[in-house]
């Protein structure tokens, strides 16, 4: 019985270290990055490439995803703008028939962007390998990152921490109720942001150099 005794009290004080560890991670990054993100084309710097952070353009029920649609609006507007030169969509292309950078990039094409001024990263699986791919692969020192808020916070976080002077464009929000499950899954990602740093997690794939002239 005593034994079961401390196995319960280890097991609070790893629960309880856990979760004030996600709140430090969650408070953090938001306070880190708040000053490079905006939702204001005027407040964004002018910067020659911006990466455009993957997700399916469909939902898994067949339907559009909002995320995805405002994403590509807000990428379209900044080019208009002249805020950017160039443009970079990355995305998961790990399985055969799903492709990210593909649908952003035509759908972007769409919107009247130029497909010379657009460059496809198929090895943007995770925020991280999007980040630091952007400078190790396509050699961006300087970028905006366009996605949602609470996303742009993390992309900012991680390339700050990899020298990458990085500022956010902030994509229209999804609905609360309906971006529910992906705002929740975001606080353990701010967690996860904070280890892949101390433990140096590096990209899943490297590649050859791609120039951006």
């Amino acid at each position: 019985m005593k034994i079961i005794k401390n196995l319960i009290k280890i097991f609070l004080l790893l629960f309880v270290a856990g979760f004030l560890f996600i709140v430090f991670a969650n408070y953090s990054i938001t306070k880190e990055s708040d000053p490079f993100i905006s939702y204001a084309i005027s407040e964004i710097p002018k910067v020659k490439t911006a990466v455009v952070l993957g997700t399916n353009k469909s939902l898994s029920n067949g339907g559009p995803n909002p995320y995805f649609k405002y994403r590509i609006d807000a990428a379209t507007e900044l080019y208009r703008s002249g805020k950017i030169q160039t443009i970079i969509v990355s995305g998961d292309n790990s399985v055969k028939g799903y492709n990210e950078p593909e649908q952003m990039k035509l759908d972007l094409i769409a919107n009247g962007i130029p497909a010379e001024k657009i460059y496809e990263d198929f090895a943007g699986f995770r925020t991280l390998d999007s980040v630091v791919r952007a400078k190790e692969i396509f050699g961006q020192n300087k970028v905006i990152f366009i996605s949602q808020k609470f996303h742009n916070e993390r992309a900012v976080f991680l390339a700050k921490n990899h020298g990458i002077e990085a500022f956010g464009y902030n994509a229209k929000d999804v609905d609360k109720y309906a971006g529910l499950k992906t705002n929740l899954r975001e606080y353990l990602a701010k967690a996860k942001a904070y280890l892949d740093i101390w433990f140096h997690v590096e990209p899943k794939f490297g590649g050859e150099k791609i120039l951006i002239p």
